[in-house]
């Protein structure tokens, strides 16, 4: 690892539990932590009846497809919801749905009335939540805390979640086995209830934006579009989805590991899971010291190798403890590559998008995850469960050397935040639907400077283009080769003033550097113009065309 990367990793990396001294993130945080074991307690109990009241091993393991599915299906509307709406309230909303999904299945339950397709509607209901709270959860944590904290925070919050999975699955499994599902689902029910009185006491805001809420239509194509055009957030997403399609073997057939190849019942399933959980644990405890000595790149390949080997060993072992052991590689492994990825998306991202970003990043490493289950649990009742898990290892092994063609970069540190913008004064008054606005940008480039200048350009296409500019393009002119025209447009005068408002300190770099290149007296000039279609009926603020010097 170069000492430049490593510079990077110490810029972002803070101290694991400084976020903690947030009394905001701490009391959501705590409350997070109680309702995963909730969630844990449910996933057990719902696991465990599917494969008690059901021999299909497929329907067991679509008990995983069940609550994953809704958020690839949901979460870029949530997302889009999240950037628009306050993130509070979106979950809010999500832990009602999810607390609504437990009472009615714990009172089906307890009068005895449920089916194993009734549990999977119930445990999708529940992922219909979890597909709204986890990307607002996620981008709220840039808006409570500062940027350098966001690494450790959502360090912290795998951390935490995975310290509950080291001891929920084992508490859950000696509550089914003592007192019952019913139970399970009881306790599960009053946790969440809980995450909804700290979102009830706790207040927080995200950066308000001096411009109108986007329609949702807009928001989801103008995420899909900066997520499409950053290979950052791509080569994430990428990743999330081959590892979530071949990692998801070890969670969604080990309630078939626990029953039929080491004979178990419900408390040897939670063992299981608590040595999942503690690997997880250990592995978050020593985040920042394994990336201050490995790039994530390095961490994530790794991290693909460890889960193959936690698959075979399940494929082989009849013993418990040698199997718990395996799943405590697994479980590092998984923290390791899950915290990484999504750490990549969060500073890879701009405020105004970051809902979004995460969003499709969650959507489509979920859906690897639903496919997964589904795949792994169809091999394994055809074939065999040992092939299943033979089959998974050689395909994260393949994983692992995607590295060769989507590398991770390694964290750095940048202003992501968007800058003001003046609004230009204009001669015409037009609406802020008024369009399509055009604008070209003008610039005087020596021959010395054009090879410099066209590298540039390539990135200003980038980022302009991730913000919004349809047709860009660049001219020069062909009896003044030195004049050089940057143009683009905007679907309407509403769509210019967001790209500029979503312009980052970063983004605004590129501008001092082309500055820097130019060689006139005074600055590019920028040009505004509205298009008129000819034969138009003449409108008011259509009547003409407009420019303003910058």
């Amino acid at each position: 690892m170069s000492r430049v990367a490593r510079a990077d990793a110490a810029s972002v990396s803070s101290a694991t539990f400084t976020p903690l001294e947030n009394p905001t993130f701490r009391a959501i945080w705590l409350a997070a932590q109680l309702s995963g074991l909730g969630w844990l307690f449910q996933t057990v109990a719902v696991s465990w009846l599917m494969a008690t009241i059901s021999t299909s091993d497929v329907m067991v393991a679509l008990v995983q497809t069940s609550t994953t599915l809704p958020v690839f299906v949901l979460s870029i509307f949530a997302g889009a919801i999240a950037d628009n709406f306050s993130r509070r309230h979106v979950m809010a909303i999500g832990w009602c749905v999810i607390a609504l999904s437990s009472i009615m299945l714990t009172a089906l339950v307890a009068l005895g009335f449920y089916n194993p397709w009734m549990i999977l509607a119930f445990s999708c209901l529940a992922g219909c939540g979890a597909a709204f709270t986890d990307p607002a959860w996620h981008a709220s944590v840039g808006d409570i805390l500062r940027k350098r904290e966001v690494p450790a925070a959502v360090t912290l919050i795998s951390v935490g979640y995975n310290a509950m999975r080291s001891i929920g699955p084992a508490l859950g499994g000696v509550v089914v086995a003592s007192f019952g599902p019913l139970t399970a689902f009881a306790v599960a029910t009053l946790t969440y209830l809980a995450m909804l009185w700290a979102i009830g006491l706790y207040k927080w805001s995200g950066r308000a934006s001096p411009l109108p809420r986007e329609p949702l239509s807009t928001a989801i194509h103008d995420g899909a579009r900066f997520t499409a055009l950053s290979g950052e957030i791509k080569a994430a997403i990428a990743r999330g989805f081959l590892f979530g399609l071949t990692s998801i073997s070890i969670l969604a057939l080990l309630p078939l590991v626990a029953r039929d190849q080491l004979g178990g019942g419900p408390i040897a399933y939670g063992v299981l899971m608590a040595g999942f959980g503690a690997g997880a644990l250990c592995a978050g405890i020593s985040n920042n010291a394994l990336r201050r000595s490995l790039s994530q790149e390095r961490l994530t390949t790794l991290a693909c190798i460890a889960c193959a080997a936690c698959c075979l060993a399940l494929a082989f072992t009849p013993s418990l403890v040698v199997a718990a052991i395996a799943l405590t590689l697994g479980g590092a492994g998984w923290v390791v590559t899950w915290t990484g990825l999504d750490v990549s998306v969060q500073l890879s991202s701009p405020r105004w998008v970051v809902g979004r970003t995460l969003s499709i990043y969650s959507a489509l490493s979920s859906g690897g995850v639903a496919v997964g289950s589904w795949i792994w649990g169809v091999v394994a009742e055809n074939h065999s469960l040992t092939l299943a898990l033979e089959a998974s290892a050689g395909a994260l092994l393949l994983v692992a050397a995607t590295g060769l063609l989507l590398p991770i970069r390694q964290w750095k540190e940048a202003d992501q935040d968007s800058l003001g913008f003046e609004t230009p004064a204009l001669a015409l008054d037009l609406k802020s639907r008024s369009g399509p606005i055009v604008v070209k940008i003008e610039y005087s480039i020596p021959e010395a400077n054009v090879e410099t200048f066209l590298d540039q350009m390539q990135e200003r296409r980038r980022v302009q283009s991730r913000a919004g500019a349809r047709h860009w393009n660049l001219q020069r002119d062909l009896q003044e080769p030195s004049h050089w025209t940057e143009t683009f447009r905007t679907p309407t005068w509403m769509d210019y003033l967001r790209l500029n408002h979503r312009l980052t300190a970063e983004d605004r770099e590129l501008d001092r550097s082309l500055l820097e290149l130019h060689a006139g007296e005074l600055p590019p000039r920028t040009r505004l113009a509205i298009e008129r279609p000819t034969g138009a009926p003449r409108r008011r603020e259509q009547s003409g065309s407009f420019f303003f010097r910058r």
